[in-house]
């Protein structure tokens, strides 16, 4: 079995590898719950924020030169405002929460320590950043909201709840954004739930 070397990368290293992110995105999330038609210049560009912003993070996970999973994170006040929003909403300080974006594996490397490394990674950068106000409280990510008799749910298929949940993280209850994408099969965009799962970060 192959050894899959796991490295965070920031500052000017980050902007390499956003092109091979943009082709994992559009693969790793055409498959059920997020069902995403996705678009590799649309991706690009979504991507550039975490070269531009200072203090983001993208860990990659490499077998020998290929990267073949990978998981981004950035101030909460960097990203859209569709997900900055509910937070401000709820009364949190959107200045302290770290927001984890995406984590993409290739299916044949799951089930092998790297979708752990990927929050423990991401955990370790959000600990050593400071915010206008001092550290980072809240971790927080999003996972997609999809009806249990979806009809292109895989027969067998189980959510990552439980794996979340043994990496610290609760969902947050009623904390939730809306945001669009075009599912396999839809002509047009259309918006879908996100639900927020929140950590308190400690030092």
């Amino acid at each position: 079995m192959s050894t899959v070397a796991v490295e965070p990368l920031t500052g000017d290293a980050v902007a390499p590898v956003l092109p091979d992110l943009a082709k994992l995105r559009i693969e790793v999330f055409r498959a059920f719950p997020y069902l995403y038609d996705g678009d590799e210049a649309y991706e690009r560009r979504y991507l550039e924020k975490f070269a531009a912003h200072p203090q983001s993070v993208v860990v990659v996970a490499r077998d020998g030169d290929e990267i073949v999973g990978a998981a981004t994170a950035t101030p909460l006040k960097a990203e859209h405002e569709d997900f900055k929003a509910p937070f401000a909403g709820a009364g949190y300080d959107v200045d302290g929460v770290f927001y984890f974006a995406e984590s993409v594996l290739r299916q044949g490397y799951r089930g092998r320590g790297v979708g752990v490394r990927f929050f423990e990674e991401r955990e370790r950068h959000a600990r050593a950043m400071r915010g206008l106000r001092g550290p980072y409280e809240w971790a927080a990510f999003c996972g997609v909201v999809r009806p249990a008799d979806h009809p292109a749910r895989p027969e067998g298929y189980v959510p990552l709840d439980a794996f979340w949940r043994k990496r610290g993280f609760a969902k947050a209850e009623g904390l939730t954004a809306g945001f669009p994408w075009k599912d396999i099969g839809e002509g047009e965009e259309s918006v879908k739930t996100m639900q927020f799962w929140i950590k308190r970060l400690g030092r």
